[in-house]
């Protein structure tokens, strides 16, 4: 055996040896590397259509990969139900409250002015503040019983997987972002494996190509490489699924073994970003179901609306014929005040805190079947595709080396 190293180590084309399992290195890191930006970019369809060209996996199929997400991962551990209790609905009609009776006046006018502003500029001061009062006397509890419908019939009034599906797909990058952040490691060690594993198929390479030296070893073995690195790593991020140890030493998939700081990050970038308290709300009193949230608003608007005061002062700006259209008015102006109190950057974080929380703890609590569900379908879509492209290097990287190298062997 000493013979065989002495005779390799003393051979002219040593130096050309030795450079394969660094090529193949080289190959492994690049067709990974290659692999992960196929994954995410471009975001937009670059090339031909339909076929000739390219968009990153996850843009490409946005929908469906927004789909996994909710269906593996927030319809396991929420409700819309529980979802809307923790945002608190006492808490939300209050901060509506708070801002909206600094801007009675405002709406108030806003709307009069836009129906009849002569009429209602010479309304004498006192009906007008009178007016102002029975708004603002009446609003919280509009606003509690209104909250109070809304709880009740929240399942009828918004789809929670629709909005997140929704806004996951319009915005392509978020979703990037989504399986960037959460699989942050994952993706780094796919890439840096190709250098370690390609680097030691390359050895075998090496000797194997300097015993046999038959053309077809080095584009054979670049394919070889091209292949199995990918494929490998994405082995070891998912497998195995559940501990084992071995001499005390715990070995689970990369993936697996990051529940918590996985769950922190999603839950982080969903409740922030996606399933934000005016997220919810807009999609409640906008949203493809609205028409029954206007409905109940309606309903709750009715006792401010035909009181006493108020239907005459409106009888005496817009006439009895102008009453109906201003009581629409009226609804609609109610739903733009409701939806600009969620512009408060601090409301909305302190609610996404509480969801947030809600959300961590009981996706950290998940077996893991259910966990690698939320990052396996980012590699699964499409994966023969990134194999197959890196394995096409790879033969390229092994016939570049037989005809450059080894040309004169």
């Amino acid at each position: 055996m000493s013979e065989f190293f002495v005779e390799f180590w003393n051979h002219p084309d040593f130096i050309k040896y030795a450079i394969i399992p660094l090529i193949a290195a080289g190959v492994g890191w690049v067709t990974n590397w290659v692999a992960i930006q196929m994954t995410f970019y471009p975001t937009t369809f670059i090339g031909i259509p339909p076929i000739l060209g390219w968009q990153g996996i996850i843009p490409a199929k946005g929908e469906k990969m927004a789909g996994i997400v909710v269906d593996n991962t927030l319809a396991k551990i929420s409700t819309i139900q529980e979802i809307f209790q923790e945002f608190e609905p006492d808490a939300i009609a209050h901060h509506i409250i708070k801002v909206a009776d600094s801007r009675i006046e405002e709406f108030t006018d806003d709307i009069m002015n836009d129906k009849n502003a002569i009429l209602w500029e010479n309304l004498p001061n006192i009906m007008k503040n009178r007016a102002y009062a029975s708004a603002r006397k009446q609003l919280p509890k509009i606003m509690d019983s209104l909250m109070e419908d809304l709880q009740a019939n929240i399942e009828d009034l918004i789809d929670p997987k629709a909005l997140i599906i929704s806004k996951l797909t319009e915005d392509k990058a978020m979703l990037n972002r989504v399986f960037q952040e959460c699989g942050e490691a994952e993706f780094k060690f796919i890439i840096n494996s190709g250098l370690y594993f390609g680097f030691l198929f390359g050895i075998i390479q090496m000797f194997a190509w300097y015993v046999f030296a038959e053309s077809w070893l080095l584009p054979a073995f670049g394919l070889l490489v091209g292949l199995a690195t990918n494929w490998l790593a994405l082995r070891l991020i998912f497998q195995p699924l559940n501990p084992i140890y071995v001499f005390g030493i715990k070995i689970q998939g990369l993936f697996l073994s990051r529940q918590n700081a996985v769950s922190e990050v999603f839950c982080r970038i969903i409740t922030a970003e996606v399933l934000t308290i005016g997220s919810v709300m807009n999609e409640i009193f906008r949203g493809p179901k609205s028409d029954r949230t206007k409905s109940l608003i309606k309903k709750h608007l009715r006792p401010l609306i035909d009181g006493g005061l108020v239907k005459t002062v409106a009888q005496l700006t817009v006439g009895p014929e102008g009453f109906v259209d201003l009581k629409r008015t009226i609804e609609a102006k109610t739903i733009e005040m409701s939806l600009e109190s969620f512009d408060d950057p601090q409301f909305t974080r302190e609610r996404g805190v509480v969801i947030e929380k809600m959300f961590r703890e009981r996706m950290q609590a998940m077996t893991s079947e259910e966990f690698q569900d939320l990052l396996r379908p980012a590699f699964q879509e499409d994966e023969w595709i990134l194999i197959v492209v890196g394995g096409a290097l790879g033969l390229a990287a092994g016939f570049a080396q037989l005809f450059f190298m080894f040309a004169s062997t």
